[in-house]
């Protein structure tokens, strides 16, 4: 009987330390809306023991078209709500304001319910990888999806593009019906450049070395922080991950968004 119960006792606690540590799985943050965007517009969380911590919201890649929601490995003081947004094809109608919608629909789910978990919501970063960078970006710097939410920009702590188009993507041009070539660039409202200014959140744009990288997309990245610099923003800036092209960015980049919501960038 002593045996059963210690071994109870210790199966209790150690269930009772970790907890905080295991996922959430399957949260809506979109209510309203056809099947789709019902059935796609839903988060994981993986939320650490201590209170007070730090959030990513984490868009994946995947040219907006395929992908799905992941954790990070980064160090597990910092929140993480993996989020899966509507995905444009030929038939679902689904165009890229769209899919910008959703991004920040999770942001606001995010910033209204982080402390609910423990989180602090003057904490939460906005990061993704390729075109979870798109997203990324325009949800940090176009005003309009988050202010319909009651938000602005400036309410996140911070954002981290991971080799984001920051002119208009390619595939939102394409399925707007746009087929002039990929590398022509565009800036629309539907572009990250298109919102380049000082009152943004922090700013950390992480890209791949040139030829590696996607064509033009470290100039670009370049440009929309130097542009961002210039109009007088005090926290921008830019990295190049030697010798990494457009899918080993993504783990290069891991470090510098570690140290930059921990603060810990020199």
């Amino acid at each position: 009987m002593r045996i059963l119960f210690g071994t109870i006792l210790i199966a209790f606690v150690a269930l009772a330390v970790g907890a905080a540590d295991l996922p959430t799985r399957d949260v809506p943050y979109v209510t309203e809306g056809d099947a789709y965007r019902i059935e796609r517009c839903k988060l994981d969380l993986r939320i650490p023991s201590e209170t007070g911590f730090p959030t990513v919201v984490w868009f994946h890649g995947g040219g907006l078209t395929v992908g799905g929601r992941h954790f990070l490995d980064i160090d597990r003081r910092i929140g993480i709500v993996a989020v899966d947004y509507r995905l444009m094809s030929a038939t679902n109608g689904v165009q890229g304001a769209d899919c910008i919608e959703d991004a920040a629909a999770a942001v606001a789910w995010t910033l209204n319910n982080i402390a609910a978990y423990g989180g602090d919501a003057n904490k939460v970063f906005v990061s993704g990888m390729s075109a979870g960078g798109y997203l990324t970006m325009m949800v940090g710097m176009a005003p309009a999806y988050l202010a319909k939410h009651g938000f602005k920009p400036t309410d996140l702590a911070g954002i981290v593009p991971v080799s984001g188009q920051a002119t208009k993507h390619f595939a939102v041009r394409q399925f707007a019906g746009d087929n002039d070539p990929q590398y022509l660039p565009k800036i629309d409202e539907l572009a990250p450049l298109r919102w380049v200014g000082a009152d943004l959140p922090p700013i950390l744009d992480v890209c791949g070395q040139p030829p590696y990288e996607w064509k033009c997309r470290s100039e670009e990245n370049r440009l929309l922080v130097a542009s961002c610099v210039a109009l007088g923003h005090k926290n921008a800036r830019f990295v190049e991950c030697q010798f990494c092209d457009h899918g080993r960015v993504f783990h290069a980049a891991l470090p510098y968004l570690e140290f930059f919501v921990l603060g810990r960038m020199p």
